[in-house]
């Protein structure tokens, strides 16, 4: 029972740490990126890819938002990291898709990259050219001392006192906001089934 106490205080404490106005200009970026018909490209590592691939479909189902992530392409991916590297997959696929200022590049991670620590550093490549073309980035990430925390436009900080907890809360959060964002009645145009 410890343990699932303890998840549960990580998870309301992380939940009552939350910046709502942060979430709030998300919402309005989002807004504003549908109505100038811009592109939202979302990426991530390991469970944020999931969740990226997941998120993607949500934004384009429910909020008619033209939304894409490359962890979708598994064979781009693997071609790339076996031929360029890994760290590549994510900035290559945006300079093909010319992404601009009129799109947003939203990151999902629990760390947001390290050049020095030589952690994801496909975000760190990703988010250096998206500031290179003028590009707004979000993060929704677990730590303040990540690349993508410290070069964002809008962060949200997933905030965790048991660092054990830092990956499944931060994944469990990313999921819960983009959520959150396509069910909005201020973005989310379609009805969903249930």
């Amino acid at each position: 029972m410890n343990s699932i106490n303890n998840f549960f205080k990580n998870i309301n404490f992380a939940l009552s740490s939350l910046d709502q106005k942060y979430i709030d200009d998300v919402i309005d970026h989002l807004i504003k990126l549908r109505a100038k018909k811009g592109r939202l490209f979302i990426i991530g590592v390991g469970g944020s890819a999931g969740n990226a691939s997941h998120a993607i479909n949500d934004f384009r189902k429910l909020c008619n938002i033209d939304a894409y992530t490359p962890v979708d392409n598994i064979s781009e991916i693997t071609a790339r990291t076996n031929d360029e590297g890994f760290e590549t997959i994510f900035d290559s696929y945006l300079k093909l898709s010319k992404i601009n200022r009129k799109d947003i590049l939203l990151i999902f991670s629990v760390g947001g990259g390290n050049l020095k620590k030589k952690i994801s550093t496909n975000i760190v490549n990703a988010i250096k050219l998206a500031k290179q073309k003028k590009t707004k980035v979000i993060s929704i990430v677990g730590r303040s001392d990540g690349y993508a925390y410290k070069k964002s436009d809008i962060k949200i900080l997933i905030k965790v006192k048991d660092k054990k907890l830092a990956t499944p809360i931060s994944e469990t959060f990313q999921v819960l906001l983009w959520h959150l964002f396509v069910s909005h009645p201020r973005l989310q145009i379609n009805k969903t089934k249930w």
